[in-house]
């Protein structure tokens, strides 16, 4: 079984404007409500994969109800945790000539919630995947992700991390299937700036300190994957639309072509794809937009 496990998850409130005149009435020409959260992502992007998950976390009052119902629409069973206090966040993205996005705080989950999160983790066994995505909800240590994976060490888990750089330090001495720095999250692990033409090496350095395989995205110039080999795959060629989603979207490619028992480069190379079909997409791509790419790519 796979489980993804979102601390904060949230309702995107997604606005684009003609013009943004700061301090004056501004008037919208397109709205959309979306839910958030990479846990949640990755379990939508699994879905349309063909793989079914089990999103885990928490959310708190009527946003709560319609983050559940919203996951529930696309065909998957969250065991979310009912926090009885707040409301999960609404998040808006306001679209112009650049982006800008307002993230709100959320629900403090409190000891008490964290130990029912436990508890459903500890029904994990042998041969399952936990893909523990985003950041934490308000009052989380930032080592939780290690706890949780020291709270499963010896069992045959599979564990995917993908979160913020100093998320990521903590999680690396535990060995974690795969993490997906991107380079501003590099530059946060190893506290110094890591430029483009450094990214593989730094990578390389992941794996040295615990890590066994790195996924890192390069953008518009594709993606590597680092184990004990360096693989590397070009981007397709397309209109982005929207990148949310894009990350989480490499995340469950890779996972399902590996757990279809492809070699590596497959997997980075399908990764590349759905992520790239989703950035060309309104939201999360479909198998039939990766497929497209996908065979682009590699003829």
């Amino acid at each position: 079984m796979i489980y993804t496990v979102t601390m904060n998850p949230s309702l995107d409130y997604i606005v684009q404007l003609e013009t943004f005149e700061e301090g004056k009435l501004n008037r919208s020409i397109f709205e959309q409500i979306d839910v958030g959260g990479k846990g949640i992502n990755v379990s939508i992007a699994l879905k349309h994969l063909g793989r079914i998950s089990t999103p885990l976390g928490y959310v708190a009052g009527f946003t709560g109800d319609e983050i559940e119902r919203r996951v529930s629409s696309h065909g998957l069973i969250p065991e979310f945790i009912k926090l009885d206090h707040g409301e999960s966040r609404i998040n808006i993205k306001m679209k112009h000539e650049t982006e800008t996005e307002i993230n709100a705080s959320g629900p403090t989950v409190e000891k008490e919630d964290i130990e029912k999160l436990y508890v459903k983790l500890e029904h994990l066994t042998d041969g399952d995947v936990l893909i523990l995505s985003g950041s934490m909800a308000s009052g989380v240590e930032e080592n939780f992700y290690a706890d949780v994976m020291k709270f499963l060490q010896g069992r045959k888990i599979r564990i995917i991390v993908d979160a913020g750089g100093s998320v990521l330090k903590t999680v690396l001495p535990h060995h974690p299937y795969l993490i997906k720095p991107n380079q501003q999250e590099l530059s946060e692990i190893f506290s110094e700036t890591v430029l483009e033409n450094q990214m593989e090496e730094y990578a390389c350095k992941l794996v040295s300190m615990g890590a066994q395989n790195v996924l890192v995205s390069l953008g518009n110039q594709g993606a590597l994957l680092v184990n004990h080999k360096v693989y590397r795959c070009h981007a397709p060629n397309g209109n982005v639309i929207n990148s949310v989603g894009a990350g989480d979207s490499m995340v469950a490619a890779f996972l399902t072509s590996k757990l279809n028992g492809e070699d590596d480069q497959t997997a980075l190379e399908k990764s590349v794809a759905m992520g790239s079909a989703t950035a060309f997409s309104y939201g999360i791509a479909d198998q039939e937009a990766v497929d497209v790419l996908y065979k682009e790519m590699v003829k």
